[in-house]
């Protein structure tokens, strides 16, 4: 791997410069999966938990506050301004602006706690063709004690024009799982995700700036519908997540929460918005390649 880039920058940046530079950019890309793309990781070092930032995220997402546990996710949004410097940057070949979170797999070797310190990485793993364009694997590590603790990988789809074969679309062979709750969903849930994440974009945030990208409404960050399932159940100190972002969630809106066992879904009425699985695991590597 080659030597990793460090940053000083704060937990929860700004990343309204960042975002425009990425939207700046954007038109100048033309994404294909044989292009060349950054190879050298962003860190961060030195992570300490900020603790009102964590109960504000625990808060939006329903997790409970105060206990001596990180929420599986919470590495994701620590980790997020390294990803973002990442995905803005003019070396990565996919346009920021248009770019779908398709999916994410999480795998946790041990409980976090809120008092350690943690050294963050970034870094792109691979791009891959897809039915509907591009893919770009994003892979982010946690360290503790020169350990990686929590890693995981996040699938991003560029949609264009490829001449690479179709194929059928993916086949949805799981039964719905048992109704557990329905949530009706606030009209500003994006707006209170983007002040804590700092996931800004204009998507989730208005009805006026989503229907510039062709939402009729706002929609609901993917990680906060992943976040919001994970707040209802139990999950194991070692633990491996997938989750599929299968439609977007328009706010305000209704959603059922189902779940039985491990397997978690998101639905609105017939429709999966969001697809997931957890299940005990030790010792897992992610996409990627080895730490």
């Amino acid at each position: 791997m080659p030597a990793a880039e460090s940053t000083k920058e704060s937990l929860v940046p700004s990343l309204l410069p960042v975002l425009a530079r990425g939207a700046l950019l954007s038109p100048f890309k033309r994404p294909r999966t044989d292009a060349p793309f950054p190879r050298t990781p962003l860190t961060l070092p030195g992570v300490r938990i900020d603790l009102p930032h964590l109960t504000a995220y625990e808060r939006v997402c329903g997790f409970p506050t105060g206990v001596d546990t990180l929420p599986l996710t919470y590495p994701h949004v620590l980790a997020f301004p390294l990803a973002m410097r990442t995905m803005a940057g003019r070396a990565f070949p996919l346009p920021l602006l248009g770019l779908v979170h398709t999916s994410i797999e999480i795998t946790q070797r041990e409980a976090l706690g809120p008092d350690g310190e943690y050294e963050l990485t970034v870094r792109v793993a691979e791009l891959a063709p897809h039915r509907r364009g591009t893919q770009a694997v994003v892979v982010t590590e946690a360290r503790t004690g020169g350990r990686v603790v929590w890693d995981s990988a996040s699938t991003y789809l560029a949609r264009h024009r490829t001449t690479a074969p179709a194929g059928p679309p993916p086949a949805e062979d799981r039964a719905p799982l048992p109704a557990l709750a329905e949530w009706r969903l606030a009209e500003d849930v994006g707006r209170r995700y983007a002040a804590v994440s700092g996931d800004r974009n204009p998507i989730h945030l208005h009805p006026l700036t989503a229907r510039l990208f062709g939402f009729p409404r706002a929609i609901a960050h993917g990680m906060w519908t992943v976040a919001r399932c994970l707040a209802e159940q139990p999950v194991p100190a070692a633990v491996h997540l997938r989750a599929e972002f299968k439609a977007p969630v328009l706010l305000p809106g209704t959603v059922t929460y189902a779940a039985d066992g491990g397997r978690f879904e998101l639905r609105g009425g017939d429709r999966a918005h969001l697809i997931g699985e957890l299940r005990p695991e030790a010792g897992a590597v992610t996409r990627g390649g080895p730490p």
